[in-house]
């Protein structure tokens, strides 16, 4: 049994390998487990489309994007402070990863992919001294002194400081699947359900109404849900609606006991301007609305499964600007792009440390909070990471 000061590091994703990188640059000695072949995959899987690295925002807007945060102050703002966007693209860039602004204030590299800049990022890694174990799948903990960590069909390890960043419960494939909840729960750990967050939401569509909105966007629309309010765009599924205009309004879906959103299709006109568009109409009002307010045959069909027929202008008018559309729940866990819920911030120290195990940290996405789209969650990912490493770092360092 080893005696050395040793942090082992559970999670292979973005707040891992931070957490590895900043404990060894502390001077700890830093080994890195993860249940696959390789780490990073899920970091890789959200990196196909462009890899959006952070945001623009300045920090005060930055750290209000965040809830879950149950502890006194602003944590988040305190967090992000170790490691802000500024950082995140200072430290792509001492990897030779060149970033870029784009006119919606996300933070892209250059190159559009994540691939090359997690390879530079493990060399680096290795270079500064992390070691790397694969195909270590996390199965318990005796928590003595030195920790006794339990791995499936692997010898036990031993540790002075565990740092776990093992993800949600989303795009499980990747290993973030949530296998932790249960091991945490034993140790005495309270843990908030884990559920879809930055997702598609499932809606009823007629066999009609699918056959026309299926694959259909929809431009510039004021969504509501209960008080948040959401402008932008939307797609149109079979099963539903998704894009980031649900993922923002997801967190205000999730606390309805019928989930609903209520959209205006045409946000620029008022009521008035609407109907004198139509004035001269007595019937077809659906049709002619298509050509004299461009409505799309997408949201014509929503209109007439949820307020048709229409008898007169006035009541197509009043439908186009607050039509209710009620969601049936949303997508599942596996396909959420992030998670909400997890570890209780009750129980977590402003180091990230389990107060019921000293000594043990968490970071990234198994912690109870979320964020939208746009950069938030791997800066958030990064930032709790940061915090985690460092402060395993200071305690192995006495």
């Amino acid at each position: 049994m080893s005696t050395t000061k040793h942090i082992a590091i559970i999670g292979g994703g973005p707040a891992g390998l931070r957490a590895a990188e900043v404990a060894v640059q502390a001077g700890a000695d830093v080994t890195l487990y993860d249940a696959k072949r390789s780490v990073g995959r899920k970091f890789l899987v959200a990196g196909k489309s462009g890899l959006n690295l952070t945001n623009d925002a300045a920090l005060d807007l930055f750290a209000s994007q965040y809830s879950g945060d149950a502890m006194p102050g602003n944590f988040w703002r305190e967090c992000l402070s170790y490691f802000d966007n500024d950082a995140m693209r200072a430290w792509a860039a001492e990897l030779g990863v060149e970033t870029f602004v784009s006119s919606s204030g996300k933070v892209f590299p250059a190159m559009m992919k994540a691939a090359p800049l997690l390879r530079r990022w493990v060399e680096r890694l290795r270079g500064l001294g992390v070691k790397f174990a694969m195909n270590h799948r996390w199965a318990g903990l005796d928590h003595e002194t030195p920790m006794r960590i339990l791995f499936q069909n692997q010898e036990p390890v031993y540790c002075d400081a565990l740092i776990l960043a093992l993800g949600g419960g989303s795009w499980p494939e990747t290993g973030s699947d949530g296998s932790w909840v249960s091991i945490l729960e034993k140790l005495g750990i309270a843990i908030r359900p884990l559920r879809s967050a930055n997702c598609g939401w499932e809606c009823a569509w007629t066999p009609e109404t699918m056959e026309i909105v299926q694959g259909q966007p929809l431009h510039n629309l004021h969504v509501r849900a209960g008080d948040s309010l959401a402008i932008g765009e939307v797609m149109l599924t079979r099963y539903g609606i998704q894009g980031t205009l649900m993922y923002a309004l997801g967190r205000a879906l999730r606390a309805m006991e019928k989930p609903e959103v209520r959209v205006d299709f045409k946000p620029t006109f008022n009521t008035e301007q609407l109907v004198r568009k139509m004035e001269s109409v007595r019937r077809n009002f659906l049709q002619e609305a298509q050509t004299r307010w461009k409505l799309t045959p997408a949201a014509c069909a929503i209109l007439a499964q949820f307020h048709g027929p229409f008898d007169s202008t006035e009541t197509l008018t009043r439908a186009v600007k607050d039509t209710s559309i009620p969601l049936t729940g949303p997508r599942p866990l596996a396909e959420a792009i992030s998670t909400s819920g997890g570890v209780c911030w009750s129980e977590l120290d402003r180091e990230l440390m389990l107060q019921k195990l000293p000594g043990v940290y968490c970071a990234g996405e198994m912690v109870d909070w979320e964020a939208p789209t746009g950069g938030y969650l791997l800066q958030g990912c990064f930032a709790t990471g940061t915090r985690a490493g460092l402060g395993a770092a200071k305690r192995v360092a006495g």
